[in-house]
């Protein structure tokens, strides 16, 4: 008997986890932390799992909405084996402990309590129980080893993976987690079973979004390229928020090509924080994970200037510079949120978006706004500013499209999937077609909290 159970605590893109249960052998899919809620509202609803410790819990990414809950539920089930990408193992320990220093900061500056819900030493301690598993090698895990598993290079961001688990009785599940069938600058595009898949667990975070038919990445770098150097041209200031994890290696990548092919004036470009950390993680595994530019190294080709200490002078924003900084969401306190305070009055300034936004983020109200609004960007309050300078909004999603979702659904054509990982519009639109386009399949949108057998 094969059960599923959506351990997330909404309907929505958050804080993932699912606990598939495979005649016995319990194996928990993803850890995630919701990167809209704070406190306890933002862990998925680990009470589900039960007293007895899962066999095995396997993440896919080291995003905080699929790993920032990965010590608690290690801490309430430490007979569980933690299985990962090397890749993915490496950027999780930054991503992590960057997560404890983010919580820290929330508990003094928010009140809030909870935090943080775990320290440095005890993610030292977590982190040492962690199995790396390469790529298109299969093991097997859980009792016995009832459970045939392998990790498939899922083009998302570096490490990321879609999880196979096959049975004793010849069923096989897959998980895509977050996937990316594209290539993007550094990272190639998922290399995932094409067949023998019974059971599909699959992301849907563009459901919803309908991309141009003419659409081609190479367009949009030199759209990106164009108003980077009509902001610089102007006596501008250009700031480019990004997620640390990702976005950042892959802009930071083309912004150095750019200059080099004489794309944009060859002007400082500030970067650091989280993002270089990460960024020295990927050049430090250029030679031994799958990407697109075997052995290309960040920090040898991109010249960057870095951000300012704790403690330090704050930055401030000056023309004819690029921004490329944290966090994508331009939540508070970050980095980004406050150069956009800066930017926005000034009509020579741009703030370019290069990525998804939550409608209710800053960077969300942003892209909402129409030119001459005045907006605030915080959540209670705060001071108001008018909405001068030139915005836009660039498609370089990590996430594959809608269209590219349906259609590796259909070549599996599998008995039964299950829709996870996007809002209620993007899940019930991708529910219809598929139910359309594939008759005999059992289309399922998993409400929190529920179970359903699938075999």
């Amino acid at each position: 008997m094969i059960t599923f159970t959506n351990l997330t605590g909404s309907a929505e893109i958050g804080s993932n986890s699912y606990l598939v249960d495979i005649d016995g052998t319990r194996i928990v899919l993803d850890a995630g932390m919701h990167p809209k809620k704070d406190g306890h509202e933002a862990c998925p609803n680990y009470a589900l799992i039960g007293a007895a410790d899962p066999d095995s819990i396997i993440i896919t990414h080291a995003h905080l909405d699929h790993i920032g809950t990965l010590p608690i539920l290690q801490d309430k089930y430490p007979g569980a084996e933690v299985i990962m990408t090397p890749g993915t193992a490496q950027i999780a320990d930054a991503m992590l402990h960057n997560s404890v220093n983010v919580m820290t900061a929330k508990r003094t500056q928010e009140g809030i309590i909870e935090y943080p819900f775990y320290t440095h030493p005890e993610l030292d301690q977590a982190e040492r129980s962690w199995m790396s598993r390469p790529y298109n090698q299969p093991f097997r895990t859980g009792r016995g080893g009832s459970v045939l598993t392998t990790l498939y290079d899922a083009g998302h961001i570096l490490g990321s993976c879609g999880v196979e688990l096959e049975t004793q009785s010849n069923t096989t599940l897959f998980y895509t987690g977050d996937v990316q069938f594209d290539d993007q600058t550094l990272i190639a595009g998922a290399q995932f079973p094409t067949s023998g898949i019974d059971i599909l667990i699959m992301e849907c975070t563009h459901g919803i979004t309908e991309r141009h038919p003419e659409y081609t990445r190479e367009k949009e770098l030199q759209r990106f390229a164009h108003a980077i150097r009509e902001t610089l041209e102007g006596d501008g200031a250009v700031l480019i928020p990004v997620f640390a994890l990702g976005k950042s290696q892959e802009l930071l990548c083309e912004i150095g090509r750019f200059k080099e092919e004489g794309l944009i004036p060859d002007v400082p470009v500030y970067f650091g924080g989280l993002s270089s950390k990460i960024s020295l993680i990927y050049d430090k595994l250029a030679d031994s994970t799958p990407r697109r530019k075997p052995g290309y190294r960040l920090r040898d080709s991109v010249v960057t200037h870095g951000l300012p200490k704790q403690g330090k002078a704050p930055l401030i924003t000056s023309p004819g510079n690029i921004y490329l900084v944290s966090s994508g969401m331009m939540s508070e306190h970050t980095v980004s949120h406050i150069l956009a305070t800066q930017v926005l009055p000034h009509p020579k300034d741009a703030i370019l978006f290069v990525g998804y936004s939550d409608p209710d983020s800053p960077a969300g109200i942003l892209k909402s706004a129409t030119h001459g609004e005045t907006v605030r960007l915080q959540k209670k309050g705060g001071q108001a500013y008018p909405l001068n300078c030139r915005l836009e909004c660039f498609d370089f999603s990590g996430h594959a499209t809608r269209e590219a979702l349906l259609d590796y659904a259909v070549t599996l054509s599998p008995g039964t999937i299950l829709l996870v990982h996007g809002d209620a519009e993007a899940l019930a639109w991708m529910q219809q077609k598929l139910t359309s386009l594939l008759p005999g399949t059992r289309v399922i949108i998993p409400r929190p909290g529920e179970s359903y057998r699938l075999d």
